[in-house]
């Protein structure tokens, strides 16, 4: 790239996923199926300057769904009960670093969409909900096939994976 800037269009495809659970039984199951990221476990690889080998095997390890929770927002509602909205609300940033080092190698400009970022909220029918953007669409607007296929990976993993264990519906487009 020359030197100034560049401009890239941002796709995005938003899946709100009905959940016929209340938002405290679905994000515990979400968050036993995404364990939080050990960094500690993760650092001591660093320490040691680990072979590549050893960091995927710590991932299977840890990510038995094939992501981790990198960070959480915990519950909104406390602070946007002050305004007057009741609801719950919870972010996640969930993602594999190994995964995403797959994409990095080609353009470090993916970590921008990775880890993937995750919400679950109440729904209006007394369930939950679960939102996320599709990762093919988010990582296709950098413009390298190498980048866009490790998208593609990401939706089957978040579909098979992730969503079948947890037993909610897999959005069309996702897992195709």
């Amino acid at each position: 790239m020359e030197r100034g800037w560049a401009e890239r269009g941002y796709h995005a495809r938003c899946l709100d996923i009905s959940i016929d659970r209340s938002f405290e039984d679905f994000r515990r199951q979400y968050e036993q199926a995404v364990p939080p990221y050990d960094a500690e476990a993760f650092n001591a690889l660093v320490a040691r300057n680990a072979p590549w080998d050893d960091v995927l095997a710590l991932m299977r390890e840890r990510a038995p769904h094939d992501f981790l929770i990198y960070w959480s927002s915990g519950d909104l509602r406390p602070m946007m009960n002050l305004a007057g909205d009741p609801r719950h609300c919870v972010e996640y940033l969930m993602g594999n670093h190994t995964t995403a080092e797959r994409m990095f190698r080609h353009d470090p400009a993916a970590m921008l969409y990775a880890p993937l970022r995750t919400m679950i909220s109440d729904g209006p029918d007394g369930g939950a909900r679960f939102i996320i953007e599709q990762p093919s669409r988010a990582f296709s607007s950098l413009g390298v096939d190498a980048i866009h296929e490790v998208g593609v990976d990401l939706d089957r993993e978040v579909a098979a994976a992730l969503l079948a264990h947890l037993q909610v519906p897999v959005p069309a487009g996702l897992s195709d």
